[in-house]
């Protein structure tokens, strides 16, 4: 048997480690890593800042310039703005990945980045309810990081979200260059809550060496993301990344300990939820060895099918898959497998 030994990386926010509004595969990798190394990443979130004079965003809002914050100021102005709100770290180039290849993505820890605050952001002719509201609407909250809340909004009583942080977009380059907003067949903009620490997302390889880029960082959110954005705040990931040669899984596929993850995304709901069925019938055929008919019931009797976010265009749908009554026995994880003969390290 080899033991495999994987290094660790840390990749900060520079103007020369990030994007800002695309996932391309014509950047230059920020670094490159081995299958099985694990990587720190950090990354900023842009939202209410303005990149003319963003400064005044954190002495508005009682905020010290520092950590993030400070990223934030020195980057913003000298970073070429594309067509999506969101800045990205990377990508990273993962060693020997090919289209055809599957490359998985562990999520080992997230957590916000000081200044601890988040941000919400919203506007006419946007989100589910475009015709609510008759001007934009921007709104702070301070995190409280020792009781892992948010303070909602303390002039209108004692509101808590509770903090449960992930990366709204994880995904590799695909294969022309595109905005951050919308998701695809590469992964991206998912806005998947359910990708916390302890998940593991595996993403279709498009071109050579993968290239993943990562951002967007939610510290909470509910299904759906329904009035445009997230609570949006700076995040500090630590990912592990194994790469699977030659699978014949073409489409985003996650799980948590607990869960198997499928997803469906489309610029029409109804084909959305359509593609996230046929996903799950796919997935017990292929996992759980079901026949068609078994795993389409199974479906309606025990899967639950809910909105990811209707608010970037392409919409998703994901169900969820109960692994406690799916697999009762054996293998708990059903991600392409590490290849025979290696052990991680």
């Amino acid at each position: 048997m080899t033991v495999l030994q994987h290094r660790h990386h840390h990749l900060p926010c520079t103007a020369h480690t990030t994007v800002w509004g695309y996932l391309s595969p014509d950047v230059a990798p920020a670094l490159r890593i081995a299958s099985g190394d694990t990587v720190e990443i950090d990354t900023i979130s842009p939202m209410g800042v303005d990149p003319r004079d963003p400064q005044a965003f954190f002495q508005t809002h009682a905020l010290p310039i520092v950590g993030a914050a400070r990223e934030i100021v020195d980057i913003l102005p000298v970073l070429e703005k594309g067509p999506g709100p969101h800045v990205l770290t990377g990508p990273i180039h993962v060693d020997g990945a090919e289209p055809g290849d599957v490359l998985e993505v562990r999520v080992l820890g997230v957590a916000p980045r000081a200044p601890h605050y988040g941000v919400n952001f919203t506007r006419p002719g946007a989100g589910s309810l475009p015709d609510l509201l008759d001007a934009p609407w921007t709104h702070v909250m301070h995190f409280d990081m020792v009781r892992g809340v948010a303070h909602f909004a303390p002039e209108l009583g004692d509101i808590e979200i509770p903090l449960a942080p992930f990366m709204g977009i994880m995904g590799v380059a695909p294969r022309t260059r595109v905005s951050s907003i919308p998701p695809g067949a590469f992964g991206g903009n998912l806005d998947l809550r359910w990708l916390t620490a302890g998940a593991r997302l595996y993403l279709p390889v498009q071109v050579a060496g993968a290239l993943f880029f990562v951002g967007d960082g939610h510290a909470a959110q509910g299904d759906g993301e329904v009035d445009l954005t997230a609570l949006e705040t700076s995040m500090q990931g630590r990912f592990q990344f194994i790469l699977h040669k030659q699978c014949p899984q073409a489409w985003p596929l996650a799980e948590t300990r607990d869960d198997y993850l499928v997803l469906g995304l489309h610029e029409d709901l109804d084909e959305a939820a359509r593609m996230a069925v046929a996903q799950a019938v796919g997935a017990l055929q292929a996992f759980a060895g079901l026949p068609t008919a078994h795993a389409y019931a199974y479906c309606s009797l025990a899967v639950d099918f809910s909105l990811t976010q209707i608010v970037d265009g392409v919409k998703g749908v994901h169900g969820l898959i109960p692994k406690k009554r799916v697999l009762p026995r054996g293998e708990p994880w059903w991600g392409p497998r590490w290849p025979q003969g290696e052990t991680m390290a």
